[in-house]
């Protein structure tokens, strides 16, 4: 599948099979993360990989989901938790101030190799930072910026033109819908002109 083509059919997935994901793959992620542009080249991001049942359940008790959603859908069910938890940290020993860009970017890395995969993804900025270093022992000279849940796809939304609402919600059959702005709403020609 093409790049064109994979980010196009990519979407947020917030149910997910029991199935592992081999840490092979997962490191395979880290890899595609690690090669992501950098500023400066300084490459100050590290990332956790979380793929021990018992450490899974501990780190997704300290996240939340879906704040469009009722919390009984917005969060995964049970038996439908990611298998899987790529956290990534800030080395700010190395980048002292900034780095979100380079995290954004080597986020996007991991969810459309995951994607790419056949493995759906969660990116995750609501955390309890504070919970998460000490239950992942991290370095006073890491910051956590974001995290992502991984796991076989368990759902299959769709992405539709937005109308009035930018809120994801559910129809009748419990598909999650995604509104998405029009192309001819966010782009301009050679300079900013107003839209109505």
């Amino acid at each position: 599948m093409g790049i064109a083509d994979l980010i196009r059919k990519r979407r947020t997935i917030r149910r997910f099979k029991q199935k592992p994901i081999p840490l092979s793959v997962l490191l395979d992620l880290v890899d595609a993360a690690r090669l992501a542009p950098s500023g400066a080249n300084l490459q100050p991001l590290e990332f956790i990989v979380i793929d021990e049942p018992t450490q899974v359940q501990a780190v997704f008790a300290h996240t939340r989901w879906a704040a469009y959603l009722t919390q009984n859908r917005g969060r995964p069910a049970k038996g439908q938790e990611p298998v899987a938890f790529i956290v990534l940290l800030i080395n700010r020993s190395i980048r002292p101030q900034g780095g979100e860009h380079d995290a954004g970017a080597a986020m996007q890395n991991i969810i459309l190799s995951a994607s790419e995969l056949g493995i759906g993804s969660c990116w995750l900025g609501s955390l309890d930072r504070v919970a998460l270093r000490d239950l992942l022992q991290i370095t006073s000279h890491c910051e956590i910026d974001t995290a992502v849940a991984l796991g076989y796809p368990d759902e299959q939304p769709v992405v539709e033109q937005m109308n009035d609402s930018i809120k994801y919600y559910l129809d009748a059959d419990d598909v999650l819908h995604v509104p998405k702005r029009k192309l001819d709403d966010v782009w301009h020609h050679n300079h900013y002109t107003q839209k109505i």
